[in-house]
């Protein structure tokens, strides 16, 4: 293992809370701190005020870089990359192609596997190309009262609304009935966004609560594996929006849901993941999540460990 410094490049930005645990992580393998910078100096926009600040250059020897920002610098081969949440991720692919480029050792350097990942119609479609089950899908782009209620119907009417990049369940709704369609559609007119609907796949208990599990893959192999229960059927299947999740021995799992966790994220080019999904339906996959939270004691040992000892074994 390189000796020279480990650095965690987060958005500090971000309330997501992870990168704390990632540097108990750092400190935990390696008997060191990691050095703590802030990705956005590395962005090629302007949205706080640090965009283009930072500069990356090589230093000397195959996959060594300096990075650099107001007031430090480091020189370092290996960048620890997490919690760069995902409208950010655009403004953040120079910086990946750079350290692509130079030979870092890390696992967040694939751009155009994160986009695949981050919008969900790019997914979508990675998913019906390598044969990835999924609910049935059609994504809009500011669509016409017909077109969305025509899309409506072809899915059965009963489906979930998502906005193509979004974050922890937020504006996803759930849509029986027309009125409810066309007021979803108004809202993603105001946001400017595009959106996909997706027929609902009946992920339920047998007591009538919603349920999906979060499998973690590094790799090939499930690292830790949680059952979310949401007792409003009408609102998503996540901690953030009320679900409660319990931790999962992974072995516990039902047939073939590790594997399909698996396939999903290999589908999307992703070594690392998150991977929301359902038994029921066949067994389907809802979405991929390129930095999962955890935050948990348990977590840092079933997933910030792992993932920072995979870059030091590279």
């Amino acid at each position: 293992m390189s000796r020279r410094d480990l650095v965690l490049l987060t958005d500090h930005g971000s309330t997501e809370g992870t990168r704390d645990a990632m540097a108990t992580a750092v400190r935990r393998l390696t008997g060191r701190d990691a050095v703590p910078l802030d990705a956005r100096h590395f962005m090629t926009d302007d949205a706080d005020g640090l965009g283009g600040t930072g500069r990356i250059e090589a230093a000397g020897g195959s996959g060594v870089v300096r990075l650099e920002v107001p007031g430090r610098t480091v020189t370092t081969d290996t960048v620890v990359v997490y919690e760069i949440p995902p409208h950010r991720r655009p403004a953040f692919a120079h910086c990946q192609r750079l350290l692509r480029a130079y030979g870092v050792r890390s696992l967040g350097t694939d751009a155009e596997a994160w986009r695949a990942a981050t919008e969900k119609d790019v997914t979508v479609a990675r998913f019906a190309r390598d044969g990835v089950p999924h609910m049935p899908t059609i994504a809009l782009s500011r669509p016409s009262p017909e077109a969305a209620a025509e899309a409506f119907g072809r899915l059965g009417g009963d489906v979930w609304a998502r906005p193509c990049v979004g974050m922890g369940g937020d504006d996803v709704f759930h849509v029986t009935t027309l009125s409810r369609l066309d007021a979803v559609a108004r809202h993603y007119a105001d946001l400017g966004t595009d959106w996909l609907i997706a027929a609902d796949a009946r992920n339920f208990t047998v007591d009538g609560q919603r349920h999906q599990y979060r499998v973690v893959v590094l790799g090939g192999r499930v690292l830790r594996a949680a059952e979310h229960v949401q007792g409003d059927p009408d609102a998503p299947c996540n901690e953030i929006q009320g679900a409660v999740a319990t931790v999962l021995d992974v072995d516990g799992l039902p047939p073939g849901v590790a594997e399909l966790a698996v396939s999903a994220a290999k589908s999307l080019g992703l070594p690392f993941a998150g991977v929301d999904l359902a038994a029921e339906s066949g067994g389907v996959v809802f979405e991929v999540n390129v930095h999962p939270a955890f935050g948990s004691t348990s977590g840092v040992d079933q997933v910030a460990v792992p993932y920072v000892a995979a870059h030091l074994e590279r």
